[in-house]
């Protein structure tokens, strides 16, 4: 029999890599599982708990993408590395679940994280990941939908991995206490082993059939429950603020007409823990009356009904519709009225802003360029939160931004 070094394996037991790799990981599970499930339980009332809750999730996320790249290594050692023969291949069925239960475990070391890191790479913002080199992934766009599917993802591929880990635990408990052989002493330091000879092992082949088709079905479970029942499934929707018709007002010289907004969108962006989180609303109605003939004085008139409720932002969404922020349930609508002026390098909308019960003026500063009777038109402007009473208890601005901005963009066509 050919020599071995003591950190690869041998048809006995494993070796001194092996077995690093498998304890390091195994602490790194039991690490990562109950803090995991502390930070998502944790309060974030207040800037000190929501401090907190940040730093749980940031050690989650970084140690998670730590074992990624263990597992990877672990699972290249593995498939490079001669196994050690089973101690009892006679018991082919026993044999079969323990391949079985090996492979769901690789799979698992590999897909929790990453599906992890995928869910936060696709929302952006809230805990980033401690360390230096980004928060995105390549080909992963920052998409809600992305992120709510891969979030399904990971949430199941824990249950499995948990799943998976019990039956590995229960099979080397059973090993020691009823078999009495050498199954767990393989892969502890030190212990010494009886000597096998050299014998075929079995195929498994069919395990790793089994294992593929449970990871494709979890995969298509946890995608298809998040299209069906996504995480307001079943939620009353926010109700909507009823709006009395605009009143128009324009110059009397005017002949503004109303315009007929075609498409656009309406997005919001602000800065949490020094990460920028970007959302929009999905549902707001505009009334623009604008005459591009008058040259000095008001030009026309524009109304911008907001339903709070719509807002989505990342995985702060819920946070943010919340009563110490926007408070949809007590404040679902916004509404933004002003004037139109030229002003010299575009236009302005000089009006004022009622949001959570607050009113406020506002000048929003905007491109406009018309042609053939469409008007396509953009804008942005930065606000202070704190002046509507948004995320008062937030008073770190290095937790939550003070300044959030608004954009839009539209395209309206004239009558």
């Amino acid at each position: 029999m050919p020599q071995h070094r003591s950190w690869q394996n041998t048809n006995d037991r494993y070796g001194a890599l092996s077995k690093a790799l498998h304890w390091i990981t195994a602490l790194g599970i039991i690490a990562m599982i109950p803090l995991g499930k502390i930070a998502n339980e944790a309060a974030y009332d207040t800037a000190e708990a929501l401090a907190q809750k940040a730093w749980l999730f940031q050690i989650h996320k970084t140690l998670g993408v730590a074992l990624f790249f263990l597992a990877l290594i672990r699972i290249g050692w593995m498939l490079s590395q001669h196994k050690p023969a089973p101690l009892h291949p006679e018991r082919r069925l026993e044999t079969f679940l323990a391949e079985l239960v090996h492979w769901l475990l690789y799979g698992a070391l590999a897909l929790v994280p990453l599906s992890g890191w995928i869910h936060h790479a696709a929302s952006a913002g809230f805990a980033p990941i401690l360390w230096p080199f980004g928060q995105g992934l390549p080909f992963v766009p920052v998409d809600l939908t992305v992120s709510e599917a891969f979030g399904a993802l990971h949430g199941l591929s824990v249950k499995l991995l948990v799943g998976s880990l019990v039956l590995h635990i229960a099979g080397a408990v059973k090993h020691a206490v009823i078999d009495k052989d050498d199954t767990l002493a393989r892969m502890v330091p030190g212990k010494t082993v009886t000597p096998l000879a050299e014998a075929p092992h079995p195929d498994s082949r069919l395990a790793l059939v089994a294992t593929a088709l449970i990871w494709v079905a979890a995969g298509g479970l946890s995608f298809a429950l998040e299209n069906r029942h996504g995480p307001d499934a079943g939620a009353a929707a926010p109700a909507v603020e009823t709006v009395e018709p605009v009143a128009v007002t324009v110059a009397p010289d005017a002949q503004a007409e109303l315009w007929q907004v075609q498409e656009g969108t309406l997005t919001l962006s602000i800065r949490q823990f020094g990460q920028a989180v970007g959302g929009a609303f999905a549902d707001w109605q505009a009334q623009i009356a604008f005459d591009p003939e008058v040259s000095e004085g008001v030009m026309g008139h524009v109304a911008v009904d907001i339903a709070i409720g719509s807002l989505t932002l990342g995985t702060v969404t819920d946070q943010a519709l919340g009563a110490d922020y926007f408070d949809a349930a007590n404040h679902p609508g916004a509404r933004f009225s002003g004037d139109i002026f030229a002003v010299a390098d575009g236009f302005e909308a000089r009006g004022t802003l009622d949001l959570r019960g607050v009113t406020l003026p506002l000048t929003l500063p905007f491109a406009l360029e018309i042609s053939e009777g469409v008007g396509t038109a953009s804008g942005k402007v930065v606000l202070d939160r704190r002046g509507f009473g948004i995320g008062d208890s937030m008073t770190d601005e290095g937790q939550l931004g003070f300044e959030v901005e608004v954009g839009f963009d539209l395209i309206a066509r004239q009558p």
